[in-house]
């Protein structure tokens, strides 16, 4: 049998694909992890890890292991934490950052939250898309709600709390402004905001919602960079570039400088709760399954059909 230590060590390791970081996650030394995997190598028999002094991958043989132990021990800290959420009940601090003003439109999840854990206080606080995981990995907050894809070996993705379209941001002078809909092909041909790309806003990331080529493969012009949402509507509003934005902003940002203007191929993006794996805990859990649960009423609500009862279950 594994022992937990043992367990958590693979796990960790695994999961950082470094030998350090897996310490500093544990609270133990690197040393202590090393033999610890080490010693579980020789019982299995085989290397789990490939190591060289500038990576650290995981042997097909360890891919196997942590695929078949990995969901198993979750499950154990999901029903223990469960557990003693239970006999202790969700209490204290929850901070939850948000990006603009996307908290208005998770009114459902809090409601559902509150009712639930009325001992748990949930503090709003304000993130970035030009640093969307910062605050999470730096424990500012507990949980964020960033658009998706998230590819962070770090961090969990949990449930979306929501889609909408992807428009476009125009000077109110712009001949776009007075368009009924734009069709991205035509974004060849004008300046889209820069964002600040690198570690701490991965390319990827920034690609799923402001793609850099239209449709074709022509490179969209890049005009200034911006790194808050006031800085990208005042680049916005003074003619220097045009931008995507998230559709609520047509509804939580509007100001006469500025016209929202729909895509006519009507692009989406899903948000969702995203934590630091060696984070989570009783009330990150709770907040996830409040999210899916409200998402799972709203879903009812707009589809009575699919929720409904057929005759075969009814008899």
């Amino acid at each position: 049998m594994l022992e937990r230590h043992e367990i958590e060590s693979f796990l960790a390791v695994a999961e950082e694909l470094h030998f350090g970081r897996a310490a500093d996650r544990l609270l133990v030394s690197r040393a202590r992890v090393s033999q610890t995997i080490q010693k579980l190598e020789r019982r299995v028999g085989a290397p789990l890890f490939e190591r060289t002094s500038r990576r650290v991958q995981l042997t097909p043989l360890g891919q196997r292991l942590r695929e078949d132990i990995a969901a198993h021990h979750q499950a154990i800290n999901d029903g223990f934490a469960r557990a003693v959420a239970a006999a202790r009940g969700v209490a204290g601090v929850l901070r939850l950052g948000v990006m603009g003003s996307y908290g208005q439109l998770m009114i459902d999840v809090f409601d559902t939250f509150n009712a639930r854990h009325p001992d748990c206080e949930v503090q709003i606080r304000e993130i970035h898309f030009s640093d969307p995981f910062g605050p999470l990995r730096g424990g500012e907050i507990d949980i964020a709600v960033p658009w998706l894809p998230v590819n962070e070996p770090d961090l969990a993705v949990g449930p979306s709390v929501g889609s909408e379209s992807i428009i476009l941001a125009v000077s109110s002078r712009h001949p776009f402004a007075k368009r009924e809909s734009v069709g991205l092909e035509e974004l060849g041909d004008e300046r889209v905001v820069g964002l600040p790309i690198g570690n701490a806003m991965p390319e990827y990331w920034v690609e799923a919602h402001a793609p850099r080529r239209t449709p074709s493969g022509r490179p969209i012009p890049t005009g200034p960079s911006v790194s808050t949402f006031h800085e990208l509507l005042s680049t916005v509003a003074t003619g220097q570039a045009i931008s995507y934005a998230s559709g609520h902003g047509a509804r939580f940002y509007p100001t006469p400088n500025v016209a929202y203007v729909p895509i006519t191929e009507d692009p989406q993006v899903t948000w969702a709760l995203v934590w630091r794996k060696s984070d989570e805990n009783h009330r990150i859990r709770a907040f996830a399954e409040a999210a899916r649960d409200a998402a799972e009423a709203v879903e009812a609500a707009l589809h009575p059909e699919r929720s409904a009862p057929s005759a075969v279950d009814a008899g």
